[in-house]
């Protein structure tokens, strides 16, 4: 064996057995995804507010676009990004099902979901859904709003016939008659009602989880102070978005293709107000547990408000947002 060979074998040897995370280098790209249902990510996206952040420790950022929660966490579990704009719901299926990760920032509160039904359909109750076919995206906030309101109407998710569609194909096949229901999600619901004239058949704040970015556990463990600058950007467009409503919502319109009514109808149901990741939020994700259980989307036994607790990570952004509000009260 060449001296080389000798010195790079136990320099492989040192660090496996070295404490996780303590020889972890800095990557030379961050990936994250934008979706028009994150609106802080445009903004991230648009601004290169990360982009300068990481430019001088010579770190490029890529983006992937995602249609929904469920391509969202396909890509972060497959080693595709290494953030991931979900629904709080759709993170905590994710973590009971097996996968390892950790949500690490609340981007926003939104409406963004709700039972859609066109203008002229003679449905006026969840009671009437009973033998409909509804157009749903399984394993994103939509889905779930659908099973807690057949539940809340005392329907089991077989009185319907649920037709799994990606959100912009629900939208369509919705708008065509091809199902009688959607559980839709913004911007395409606000596009459908403005649009198409179609109507929510029924709200409930309460069945609409945050908008949260999540990690993998051993991205949390390895790059803790890579995920804080990647936090206080979005911090940076959080602010933003909240002092210049309008602007946001024009760059909403402009990503996403959007008449500007639309846009702004989107916002108009989506809060920035609180991104520290917190009791609220946990207390939130756990009064939902039932409902993943009742359903059988994660296994029997599963502890669901332990799987909560190990999802939710908040000390990262407590600590960035701690910082942000010493700098704004100097």
């Amino acid at each position: 064996m060449s001296l080389f060979n000798l010195r790079r074998g136990l320099t492989a040897l040192f660090v496996a057995i070295l404490p996780a995370g303590a020889y972890a280098e800095t990557p030379k790209e961050v990936r994250l995804d934008y979706a028009y249902y994150a609106p802080t990510s445009l903004v991230l996206k648009q601004q290169g507010l990360l982009e300068k952040a990481l430019a001088p420790q010579g770190i490029s950022v890529k983006w992937v676009f995602s249609q929904g929660s469920n391509r969202s966490l396909e890509y972060l579990n497959g080693g595709s990004t290494d953030f991931a704009s979900t629904a709080g719901l759709a993170a905590v299926l994710s973590r009971a099902n097996g996968s390892p990760i950790n949500t690490v920032y609340v981007a926003s509160r939104p409406e963004w979901t709700a039972l859609v039904v066109p203008k002229d359909s003679s449905i006026d109750s969840l009671a009437d859904l009973k033998g409909k076919k509804i157009a749903a995206t399984k394993g994103t906030d939509p889905f779930l709003f659908l099973l807690q309101s057949l539940q809340k109407a005392g329907l089991d998710k077989n009185a319907v016939e649920i037709v799994h569609l990606q959100h912009p194909d629900g939208r369509t096949a919705l708008e065509r008659g091809d199902v009688d229901a959607w559980a839709g999600l913004d911007p395409l619901m606000a596009s459908s009602q403005l649009q198409a004239g179609s109507r929510q058949l029924y709200r409930n704040l309460d069945f609409n989880s945050y908008g949260v970015l999540s990690v993998t556990e051993k991205f949390a463990a390895t790059q803790p102070e890579l995920i804080k600058q990647v936090i206080g950007a979005y911090e940076q467009a959080r602010e933003w978005a909240i002092a210049n409503p309008d602007a946001l919502a024009q760059l909403l319109a402009d990503e996403a293709k959007l008449p500007l009514e639309v846009a702004k109808l989107q916002l108009s149901r989506t809060d920035f107000s609180n991104s520290q990741p917190g009791a609220e939020h946990i207390a939130a994700l756990k009064a939902a547990a039932p409902i993943l259980l009742d359903e059988q989307l994660v296994r029997p036994g599963t502890d669901v408000a332990k799987v909560v607790d190990q999802l939710i990570s908040p000390q990262l952004a407590a600590s960035v947002i701690k910082q942000s509000v010493a700098k704004a009260s100097q």
